[in-house]
């Protein structure tokens, strides 16, 4: 009787694990993944192997225009099924600090204006950026340029004039922009990508526009962002 209760529980026992690690085991079917995360996951593949010689620039920019274009979870997950190296520690560590966003605590101006009458002037470099950032604009021209700007708050807005003026706005690949400017003989042109990166700061960019325009850029695109750090992981690691 005590051996047949000892065998009943180490069935029991052993019956358990193995449903355990069976669903430990179970994958979510690519195809009901998160685009965006498959996307990150296999871009940082491509750099991975790229930056340690791998894959060479010319297949590495191919497979980099594919995954940034692709709208198939299957299909991107094809452009690194020959590829060994998968992202590791260092690599993480290196992203991050390659792509934070430059926020300090240090307290900046409530406002700040910047006016061109006849004139041209504009914000560029590492400028600590205000809470809200006025321009007027009459027969005169801006640049804010925010692509290595440090931001202290998660919120900016910019609140723009312009009559006979215009306004251009740069932006960093991982900032989100709301263009909410009403325009007169005018226009505005957002060509900012939406983006979702976890703390990423917000610019909101209103105000009036007559015979003018606001043309809101990046810097430089998110493919060239992700060249650059590989080309800097590959000289790295060489």
């Amino acid at each position: 009787m005590y051996c047949l209760l000892v065998y009943l529980l180490l069935t029991l026992f052993l019956i358990n694990i193995l449903t355990v690690s069976r669903n430990n085991n179970m994958a979510v079917n690519i195809a009901d993944r998160p685009i965006d995360k498959v996307r990150e996951e296999v871009v940082d593949q491509l750099v991975m192997n790229y930056s340690h010689g791998e894959l060479s620039h010319e297949a590495f920019e191919r497979r980099l225009d594919q995954a940034m274009a692709s709208e198939s979870n299957e299909e991107m997950i094809q452009l690194v099924a020959d590829l060994d190296l998968k992202v590791d520690q260092e690599y993480i560590e290196k992203k991050k600090e390659d792509f934070r966003f430059n926020y300090s605590t240090e307290p900046a101006e409530e406002s700040e204006l910047l006016v061109n009458i006849f004139s041209g002037s504009g914000r560029s470099g590492e400028w600590r950026v205000a809470k809200e950032v006025k321009t007027v604009n009459i027969f005169g021209g801006c640049d804010i340029d925010f692509s290595e700007a440090i931001f202290t708050q998660k919120e900016v807005t910019v609140k723009v004039f312009c009559l006979f003026g215009g306004i251009d706005i740069y932006v960093p690949e991982n900032v989100k922009v709301v263009s909410k400017a009403f325009c007169i003989f005018g226009g505005m042109d957002n060509k900012a990508p939406s983006t979702d990166y976890v703390g990423a700061p917000t610019i909101y960019v209103e105000g009036l526009v007559l015979f003018g325009a606001i043309d809101i850029t990046l810097k430089r695109t998110l493919k060239e962002r992700f060249t650059a750090f590989a080309d800097g992981l590959k000289n790295m690691f060489n």
